[in-house]
C-alpha cells in the first residue's frame, strides 16, 4: 500500500482527492541522536527510573521499534549512520579511526539529500575531524558537553540554532542531524537542577526530553509538523556508570556501552510523521544504524551512491506498508563482531547465544547456526579493513588489559 492508499484507507483523503498539501511527497527529516541513551532511559520502553513524556508522546503518535541496533561506541556508531556502510568497509572500527573518517572516500547521507534538493544542517555534538561541510552539510553549529558558559547552556544554544534553521528554511525540504550532548558520561547540572541536587543523570534525561518537547513546539508554531518526519535514536546503549539505574521492568540489561552484549548495542528508535506513520505501533523489526541512509534517501527521492551499501530501507514500514524487514543485523566494535536474528546471535569466534531472554540474558548455546554462519561468510569482515587499535574499539592507544569486563 503506497502513501495515497494508506491515507485514503485511514480516511485522510477521499477517493478522488489529491494528497493534501500538509503531507508532501518528500518530508522534512529531523534525525535526533541522543548520546549513550539505552532503552532504560525512556519510560515508553518500560524504563523504571525516568519519565520522558515528550518522547513517550512521539511513540504514541508514531512507531516504536524494539530491536534497533548500533555499534556500542559513539564514533563507530555515528559512522554507520553517516555512510550506511559497515565499519569493516569504512575502517571506522574504533573511536580513533571513526573520528578520521574520510569524506572523500564515502558518500555521506547529507550529500545525497543535497543532490535531491534538500538543505541540511548538523547541529550539536560532532565527533569527526573533518568538518560537517566536508560531508555535505550546508550549515552547522556544533557544541560539546552540556555545560554552562558565558554564552549560555550548550543544549539551549543548540536548540536556538535549530529553531533558527527551521525558520530560515521552512519553505524548502530540509534534513537536520540533531546530535544531543545528553546523556554522555561526565554529566553536570542542568538549568533545572536544584541547588542541592546531585541526580545529574536523571536531570539530564529530563532536560533532554524537554528539548524534544521544545522541538515539537517549534515545528507546530512554524506549521511544519505535518510535513516533518522526526526520528529519535541513540549512538549506543547506556554508559556503564549509569547502567544500574537504567533498569527496564525491574531488571538490569546485560552489558552497557562498549560491550557487545545487548545493553551496549540495543538502542531506542522512535519514528513520528503525523498522518503518515501509523500511530501507536510497536514493531519488532530488526533495524541497524546503516539503515537510516537508504531509508531517508528513499523518502526524499534521492539517488543512492554506486558504492555498495549495507543498509536496508525501512521506509515502507513508515508508510504502513509490509516492506521487506531484515532477517538479521550485524554489529561490530574493534576486532569483534556478531550477526543476530530474532532468536540467536553468532560471533566472530563461532560462539552461539540464545537471545530469547534478551535484553537481560544471553546464555551460550551448544551447536551451530548454519544460517547465521552463512551471513557471516557472505559479509566476510575478516577480509575487510582491519581494526587499527587493540581490538577493543576504544582509541588506538587504549590498552585492552586495563578493561576487566569482557565484551561478551
Amino acid at each position: 500500500m503506497r502513501r495515497r492508499e494508506f491515507l485514503r484507507t485511514a480516511g485522510l483523503i477521499g477517493a478522488g482527492a489529491s494528497l493534501p498539501g500538509a503531507v508532501p511527497s518528500r518530508p522534512n527529516i529531523i534525525f535526533v541522536l541522543a548520546d549513550e541513551l539505552g532503552i532504560g532511559g525512556l519510560s515508553c520502553y518500560g524504563g523504571d527510573t525516568f519519565l520522558t513524556p515528550n518522547l513517550d508522546a512521539l511513540a504514541r503518535g508514531g512507531m516504536r521499534f524494539t530491536h534497533a541496533y548500533t555499534a556500542p561506541l559513539g564514533g563507530p556508531s555515528r559512522a554507520l549512520i553517516l555512510t550506511g556502510r559497515y565499519s569493516f568497509r569504512t575502517g571506522a572500527t574504533n573511536q580513533t579511526s571513526a573520528a578520521t573518517l574520510d569524506p572523500a572516500k564515502e558518500t555521506a547521507l547529507p550529500r545525497l539529500l543535497q543532490h535531491a534538493g534538500y538543505v541540511s544542517a548538523a547541529i550539536g555534538r560532532w565527533t569527526l575531524t573533518a568538518a560537517p561541510s566536508d560531508f555535505g552539510f550546508d550549515e552547522s553549529q556544533t557544541g560539546g558537553p552540556p555545560y554552562h558558559s558565558p554564552n549560555g547552556y550548550t543544549p539551549d544554544r543548540m536548540h536556538d540554532y535549530l529553531a533558527g534553521f527551521l525558520t530560515r528554511h521552512r519553505a524548502r525540504p530540509f534534513y537536520v542531524y540533531y546530535s544531543l550532548s545528553q546523556v554522555h558520561t561526565g554529566l553536570r547540572p542542568t538549568p533545572d537542577t536544584p541547588p542541592s541536587g546531585n541526580d545529574f543523570y536523571g536531570d539530564n534525561i529530563r532536560y533532554m526530553d524537554r528539548l524534544i518537547g521544545k522541538l515539537v513546539d517549534v515545528l507546530e508554531r512554524l506549521k511544519l509538523r505535518e510535513n516533518t518526519l522526526v526520528v529519535f535514536t541513540s549512538d549506543s546503549g547506556t554508559g556503564s556508570v549509569y547502567a544500574d539505574e537504567a533498569t527496564v521492568r525491574g531488571r538490569r540489561l546485560a552489558g552497557a556501552k562498549g560491550s557487545l552484549l545487548e545493553g551496549g548495542s540495543l538502542v531506542p528508535l522512535l519514528a513520528n510523521w503525523p498522518g503518515v506513520t501509523p500511530s501507536g505501533i510497536v514493531s519488532d523489526d530488526l533495524i541497524d544504524s546503516t539503515d537510516f541512509l537508504p531509508t531517508f534517501a528513499e523518502l526524499a527521492g534521492a539517488q543512492l551512491p554506486e558504492t555498495p551499501l549495507d543498509g536496508h530501507s525501512f521506509a515502507p514500514r513508515l508508510l504502513a506498508e509490509a516492506g521487506k524487514p531484515r532477517a538479521w543485523v550485524y554489529v561490530q566494535l574493534g576486532a569483534q563482531w556478531y550477526v543476530r536474528d530474532a532468536n540467536r546471535k553468532l560471533n566472530q569466534a563461532g560462539e552461539l547465544f540464545d537471545m530469547t531472554r534478551a535484553p537481560y540474558e544471553e546464555p551460550r548455546l551448544t551447536g551451530s547456526s548454519p544460517a547465521l554462519q552463512a551471513v557471516l561468510d557472505q559479509l566476510n569482515p575478516a577480509a575487510g579493513i582491519q581494526d587499527s587499535g587493540d581490538g577493543s574499539g576504544r582509541s588506538v592507544n587504549h590498552s585492552l588489559h586495563t578493561r576487566k569486563k569482557k565484551l561478551y
